[in-house]
C-alpha cells in the first residue's frame, strides 16, 4: 500500500479510539501523509504506548468518551490549541459476546453508550469546528455486523446499525460542507478480536472467509485516507464494506458463525 506523503498535509485529524488496533493503524497513516493528528481513547497503557511507538502524534487525550462532560472538556482543549478540525473518525468501539437471554441492562447500556450515543456527542462537538473548514469530514466505523444478523452480539450488531444510519442522516443534515461516511469492516487482526477469540475460532472465521483470511488494520487505514481527501469529494452518506468478500453471498448461507466485527 503506497503512500502519497502530502496527501493530507497539516489536515487536523482526530482518531477516538485511536490508541490500539483500526484507530492506531489511521494515526499511523495520517501522520505519514503530513496530517497533524490527535488521539481520545480511555486506555491509559495503550496511549503510552502509542507516544512511545508515534512520538509525532500531537495530541493525546486520556477520555472516557460515554462521560459528555469530559467529552465537552476535551474538545474546550482541542478548540484552544487547533480552532479547527479537519478530519474525525469515530472509531471507538466495544463488543460483548452474550446471548440474547443473558444480557444485562447494564451492559447494553454501556455497549450502546460507547458504540452509538459517543459518536453522537462527538460528531456534534466536531462540527462545530468543522464550520470554517472548505472539506471537512467525519468518517465512522461501523462495521458489517450493522448490515446482517449474527448472534450472540444483539447490543454491538444494533450500535452498528446505527452508525450506519446515523452517517446517512448526518450526510444530508451536514451536506454541502461537510461529508460523512462509514467503513464497515469484516473480521480484521485487532486486539479486540484477539481477545475474544481462540486461535482455532479464528482460524474456522478465516476458512470461511472467500480471501481466506482476517483483514489487516492498515487495509482499514489506506480505505480510510482515500474516503477522506480531496478524491473522495462526491461521496458522501455511503457505507464501504471491506472483509474478503465475506458477505458477498450473505452470512445466512455460513454454517459457522463466531466472530463479531
Amino acid at each position: 500500500m503506497s503512500i502519497e506523503y502530502n496527501k493530507h498535509k497539516n489536515k487536523r485529524v482526530l482518531v477516538t479510539g485511536g490508541a490500539s488496533g483500526i484507530g492506531a493503524a489511521i494515526v499511523k497513516r495520517f501522520i505519514e501523509e503530513g496530517a497533524i493528528v490527535g488521539i481520545m481513547d480511555m486506555d491509559r497503557q495503550a496511549l503510552e504506548k502509542i507516544s512511545k511507538d508515534i512520538p509525532d502524534i500531537h495530541l493525546l487525550i486520556e477520555v472516557d468518551l460515554t462521560q459528555t462532560t469530559a467529552v465537552s472538556s476535551a474538545f474546550s482543549y482541542i478548540e484552544k490549541t487547533w480552532n479547527r478540525l479537519d478530519i474525525l473518525f469515530n472509531n471507538a468501539g466495544i463488543s460483548l459476546r452474550e446471548e440474547f437471554l443473558d444480557i444485562a441492562i447494564e451492559n447494553w447500556n454501556h455497549v450502546l453508550a460507547t458504540n452509538l450515543t459517543a459518536p453522537f456527542i462527538v460528531s456534534q462537538h466536531a462540527v462545530k469546528l468543522m464550520r470554517q473548514v472548505d472539506d471537512a469530514v467525519i468518517i465512522n466505523t461501523a462495521s458489517v455486523s450493522g448490515m446482517v444478523g449474527m448472534p450472540f452480539y444483539l447490543s454491538y450488531n444494533v450500535s452498528k446499525a446505527g452508525i450506519i444510519e446515523m452517517t446517512k442522516t448526518l450526510a444530508l443534515e451536514l451536506a454541502p460542507f461537510v461529508r460523512v461516511n462509514s467503513i464497515c469492516p469484516g473480521y480484521v487482526l485487532t486486539p479486540m478480536q484477539e481477545k475474544e477469540y481462540t486461535q482455532k475460532e479464528m482460524t474456522i472465521c478465516a476458512n470461511n472467509i472467500p480471501l481466506q483470511r482476517f483483514g489487516y488494520p492498515q487495509e482499514i487505514a489506506a480505505l480510510a485516507s482515500y474516503l477522506a481527501s480531496s478524491e473522495a469529494k462526491f461521496i458522501t452518506g455511503q457505507s464501504f464494506v471491506i472483509d474478503g468478500g465475506e458477505t458477498a453471498g450473505g452470512l445466512a448461507s455460513r454454517k459457522v458463525k463466531l466472530c463479531c466485527h
